[in-house]
């Protein structure tokens, strides 16, 4: 009795410590689903700045929901996925390429369908690794940018794609590729794509030393308002290839009193103490060394890029090692698959064909000398099979004929001789080859169909049947 009550008093204990346990799941539940909740609100804060063109600037508030999310990451992978990308732009903005690589490359192993934010940190890798001179890994990132945008059905986007693309195929001096992309573009009707794609029509020339177009394309777009910066290094560049020194010089100085990257900086200077004669000592040195500090913020700057860069590498190389011992083991998995399938049709046709060697030389004199005289007893009432072996054969010689003159073909006399002679349907359908249950069910449908009774009544049917024509 004592034990009992031990029992009884530990399964109690037992149910209040899962009740406990359960109670405490879900209020630490409770407490993670309301920081999840808002740091899903501050992403969607973020989302809804980013539609008007403006960037969540609060890295502290982002950094905080990113990490919050980072945890539940296989729960809600689309917000994930979403705080990746701003906290990844805010480290960019920031000038912390290799963080940013790293949570971008976050987001590119979470479960989202959203094709659209995908698309947006795919072409951050790319313009990261444009940075850093890897042209071609910048395009493979733009194409998958590219890719993703145009399954979603951002066609604005995708064509921006299509020009990043061909950048990336200009500056490895692929101009018959750069201008087959660029054409593909043409019937679309973005003022700002046509902007995009005359600008890289213009890198395109430069990089083919094509310095007129160059500076053709870039007037052509002068007229229809385009100011940016990198005309300004394109144009100082081609005049200053054109020998043309005066309008080089007057495009490096609004370079350098433009912009304050290095890249462009260095540029500018170089083509500035080259060009401008006028030049005192002093403004000389002073330049010199303007250009020395650009050369090593951007040395500083293409570290990190390349640092980034390498991140991303050592990424893509271990998904197409782990995509490729996958493919490995579905090969050997499906080889095995086959070989084991493959061996039991093999048996069981093996199997088959020896049931039906058997049976087909069974007849029914055969399968009578087999039958036990207390089931042949049982099934036609004969009380002694020995001395009535000759009426026996004059009886099932008889039913053969009589089912032979109603039209039944050798498959179903026989299911009717071995009906008769009390053998089981699974039995049965071992010996005639057909499928159990279904085969052998339809079989004896069609013969009572013929014989003009019910598949259920068929046996007392056969029993009655007369042997004498």
């Amino acid at each position: 009795m004592q034990r009992k009550q031990n029992g009884i008093t530990t399964i109690i204990n037992w149910k209040y410590s899962i009740l406990v346990l359960t109670l405490a799941a879900l209020l630490l539940s409770g407490c993670k689903s309301r920081a999840v909740e808002e740091a899903r609100e501050v992403i969607a804060a973020a989302d809804s700045l980013r539609a008007e063109g403006q960037g969540y600037t609060d890295s502290v508030v982002i950094a905080e929901a990113y990490n919050t999310l980072d945890k539940w990451q296989y729960i809600y992978p689309t917000a994930y996925a979403h705080a990746c990308y701003h906290y990844g732009r805010l480290l960019r903005n920031n000038d912390d390429p290799v963080a940013a690589m790293e949570v971008f490359i976050n987001a590119t192993h979470t479960n989202t369908r959203d094709y659209h934010i995908l698309g947006r940190i795919y072409s951050n890798m790319g313009s990261i690794s444009h940075l850093a001179g890897e042209y071609q890994l910048a395009y493979d990132m733009y194409s998958r940018s590219a890719d993703l945008f145009l399954q979603n059905g951002d066609t604005l986007l995708y064509y921006y794609g299509l020009n990043n693309m061909a950048v990336e195929l200009a500056e490895q001096r692929d101009t018959i590729a750069t201008i087959v992309l660029l054409d593909s573009i043409l019937h679309c009707n973005s003022a700002d794509v046509i902007r995009k794609t005359k600008e890289t029509r213009a890198i395109m020339y430069l990089r083919s030393q094509q310095y007129e177009k160059v500076i053709l394309e870039l007037d052509t777009l002068e007229m229809c308002g385009y100011n940016d910066i990198l005309k300004y290094l394109m144009k100082a560049q081609a005049y200053e290839c054109l020998g043309q020194q005066d309008s080089a010089l007057h495009y490096a100085n609004l370079l350098a009193s433009s912009t304050a990257d290095a890249a462009y900086l260095i540029s500018a200077y170089y083509t500035i103490s080259h060009e401008d004669t006028t030049l005192t000592s002093d403004r000389i040195l002073s330049i010199t060394s303007a250009r020395a500090d650009a050369q090593n913020e951007w040395g500083l700057q293409h570290g990190r890029y390349s640092q980034s860069v390498q991140l991303l590498k050592q990424d893509l190389d271990r998904k197409w090692e782990w995509r490729g011992w996958f493919i490995l083991v579905v090969i050997i998995i499906s080889l095995i698959s086959i070989i084991v399938i493959s061996q039991k049709w093999r048996m069981q046709h093996q199997m088959m064909r020896n049931i039906s060697d058997k049976h087909s030389r069974i007849t029914i004199e055969s399968i009578k000398t087999h039958i036990d005289t207390s089931d042949l007893e049982q099934t036609l009432h004969w009380k002694k099979y020995a001395s009535m072996k000759i009426e026996a054969d004059l009886y099932m010689s008889g039913i053969v004929s009589n089912l032979e003159a109603r039209h039944l073909n050798k498959t179903e006399i026989r299911y009717c001789v071995l009906t008769l002679l009390d053998f089981k349907p699974k039995n049965i359908a071992d010996i005639l080859c057909y499928s159990y249950p279904s085969g052998i069910k339809t079989l004896k449908k069609r013969i009572a169909n013929k014989l003009g009774t019910e598949p259920q009544k068929l046996k007392d049917f056969l029993l009655h049947l007369p042997y004498k024509l």
